[in-house]
């Protein structure tokens, strides 16, 4: 038996057999987590192929799903364990060219299955939703603790790792990606190093964060300032810009309408303030499985957004040497509307 989702994949990559190794594609193919495994999968079958660390796993999560569970043959070449197709689809942007020649000197065709995961992965299942909603619980709750526990003198990896600590004690299983946490003017570079600053009474802090459960991702960024110094004048005018612009996403941004529309609504309401310039980076990405998949919400991405697709809405001002603003939840799309999925207080928080 084929699930539809592997039957639609394959269909769309016109292969005989679908081939996947990557981890987060063979993944998405089977809810199986692993670090090795081959997916090989024809209009009849799907079978997983893995060695002896995961075989007992995989068999006990797979049964009765209607992929099979098999031992990798120790020693053999992926292309000989493929006897018997002619065509195989293979995702070429996550391919090495070692892996390409190695296929085509075996003899077979090879068929770009990329564009069709990025389609299927686009709109995310029901289940998948689920998923997301309770890593963005996760999350939510954890930053909710993590505020009281802020003292100075604190640096930011020691924040950065309380953090990660209360997403793993809400049931996360690890982060989503690298958490983000800028103390002051290190908050001006969007994807800062987290170090180790230290925190002082009147600093404005960004985190940007996320965990996963069952495999799916969250993502959100809360800015808010540590103690009232009386000298945020400009940051507290820049943050409610920040804050509006994102909210007007969420009110104007329907299914139908591109990425590039999105980006817009948040860019061109900066904008008439002179701040699009500080508007350094996309208003937003996919994700699921992945913390980036398509599309994208881009000054140039014409990708139309449908219901079941979820991303982030993430407009930030950023002044070199200065101060970086950025307002970011995960949400999706469901009756046409915008739906927040991460919910934490968005209103400035002075600690």
């Amino acid at each position: 038996m084929v699930n539809n989702t592997i039957k639609n994949i394959l269909k769309a990559s016109g292969a005989e057999a679908l081939v996947t190794t990557q981890d987060d594609l063979r993944f998405y193919l089977t809810g199986f987590q692993s670090s090795f495994g081959v997916v090989v999968a024809d209009d009849k079958s799907v079978t997983l192929y893995t060695d002896a660390r995961y075989l007992e796993a995989a068999k006990k999560s797979l049964e009765n799903s209607g992929i099979a569970v098999a031992e990798y043959p120790r020693g053999t070449k992926l292309s000989d364990l493929l006897k018997g197709y002619k065509s195989l689809a293979v995702p070429f942007d996550r391919i090495t060219a070692n892996d390409y020649k190695a296929y085509v000197s075996a003899g077979y065709e090879l068929l770009d299955s990329a564009a069709a995961f990025k389609s299927a992965m686009a709109v995310k299942t029901e289940a998948e939703i689920a998923n997301i909603k309770l890593a963005c619980k996760a999350t939510d709750k954890a930053f909710c603790d993590l505020l009281p526990q802020i003292k100075e003198g604190m640096s930011e990896n020691e924040v950065a790792a309380l953090l990660e600590y209360l997403m793993r004690k809400h049931g996360a299983s690890g982060t989503s990606f690298a958490t983000i946490c800028a103390f002051g003017a290190n908050a001006s570079v969007p994807h800062h190093e987290t170090g180790d600053t230290k925190l002082k009474f009147g600093d404005a802090v960004l985190i940007d964060f996320g965990c996963k459960i069952n495999g799916y991702c969250s993502d959100c960024t809360r800015t808010f300032l540590f103690g009232d110094d009386k000298k945020h004048g400009e940051f507290k005018e820049l943050y409610e810009k920040v804050l509006t612009a994102h909210m007007l996403v969420k009110e104007q941004f329907t299914a139908g309408m591109t990425g590039k529309q999105g980006d817009a609504i948040a860019r061109d309401y900066l904008g008439k303030y002179g701040l699009a310039q500080y508007f350094s980076h996309s208003l937003g990405h996919s994700l699921g499985v992945n913390i980036h998949e398509s599309p994208n919400l881009t000054p140039t991405d014409e990708s139309v957004f449908s219901n079941g697709m979820v991303f982030s809405d993430e407009p930030g001002i950023y002044i070199a040497g200065k101060l970086g603003i950025r307002i970011e939840d995960t949400v999706t799309l469901a009756n046409d509307k915008v739906v927040s999925l991460t919910d934490s207080d968005k209103k400035l928080t002075v600690l």
